[in-house]
């Protein structure tokens, strides 16, 4: 597939249901879509960006920095238990309020695991530790090479389009690259890009360094915890395999079929959801939000264990 802006916009989506027409371990259920509207009357809930309250926000360049660094290790919050996304947003914060510096593409250039794990004041090896402070190091040389070491430069170069933005941090940053082969065809997610231009969008409120006109081409983003929220709902369903392999918390690995299924057919189901919030109000509905108000709605339980959600060691989400 080629890459021109209006391509990479659409090939999230395109991606998603081409998996969904094929998929054999997962099933979206359109008539528990139809049940979800019906119960919400057509209204979904508004979620503000950082409705937890621990995130870092001072209305400039250095905010831009610091949602790429956070999205850039962005995955993978387990098997440590008591790791959850809640100290990778705070803990940057605090050592931005400590160290204005913190995060300059000079010094994200240096970073190893231990060092990392020293900024974040986490006691313990952090999952895939090695792996983030690789995609640090990534980051912090091509934000100097090509954006003056500053993500504000990035954001600023794709002119207000979030579809020019995901265009841009694809094709510099390999790390955001989330993709995989399924049945023999390339399948694009971007789940980490695409939540970078969300985070920015939703922080500057649409303004400024969040200002994108084009907002509504952002799809879902494809995680752990949407996807529990939905299959509780009834609005996907598993083969009673995989159902198994997730209640009893299996690990499953990335890449295969059953993976990639959940993701896509997360992606294609919130898709489909947002289209009867669209005909049942007639208001313009986002991808963002509804993945916004499913997330909040499913972590308290998700942490808690009750609401099973896949487990895959995966960079990508």
């Amino acid at each position: 597939m080629g890459k021109t802006n209006y391509d990479i916009a659409s090939v999230v989506l395109t991606s998603a249901e081409w998996v969904a027409s094929r998929a054999t371990h997962v099933s979206i259920n359109t008539a528990a879509i139809a049940k979800v509207v019906e119960r919400m009357d057509g209204e979904i809930p508004t979620v503000m960006w950082d409705f937890e309250g621990i995130h870092f926000f001072d209305n400039g360049p250095l905010t831009a920095q610091y949602l790429l660094v956070l999205d850039a290790l962005n995955f993978c919050f387990w098997p440590d238990e008591e790791l959850q996304y809640d100290h990778l947003a705070e803990g940057l914060k605090n050592a931005l309020l400590a160290d204005d510096t913190v995060l300059d593409a000079h010094r994200l250039q240096s970073y190893t695991g231990p060092k990392l794990r020293e900024l974040l004041h986490w006691p313990r090896n952090l999952p895939l530790e090695e792996e983030r402070a690789r995609l640090l190091r990534e980051v912090g040389a091509e934000l100097e090479k090509s954006f003056g070491g500053k993500a504000s430069n990035l954001v600023l170069s794709a002119k207000g389009s979030a579809v020019a933005l995901l265009d841009l941090i694809t094709r510099h940053f390999p790390g955001f690259r989330d993709s995989c082969v399924y049945k023999g065809h390339q399948i694009f997610i971007y789940k980490r890009a695409q939540i970078f231009v969300a985070d920015l969008w939703g922080a500057f409120k649409g303004q400024g360094l969040g200002a994108f006109k084009d907002i509504a081409c952002i799809t879902m983003f494809a995680d752990y915890v949407v996807p529990a929220v939905l299959r509780h709902w009834g609005i996907l369903e598993y083969s009673p395999k995989l159902a198994n392999s997730i209640d009893s918390y299996q690990e499953i690995a990335a890449g295969t079929e059953e993976e990639v299924e959940i993701r896509a057919c997360t992606i294609a189901a919130v898709e489909r959801l947002r289209e009867q919030f669209v005909s049942r109000t007639g208001k313009e509905v986002l991808s963002v939000q509804i993945d916004w108000w499913l997330w909040s709605s499913g972590l308290p339980r998700a942490l808690e264990l009750e609401l099973p959600f896949h487990h895959t060691l995966t960079i990508n989400y």
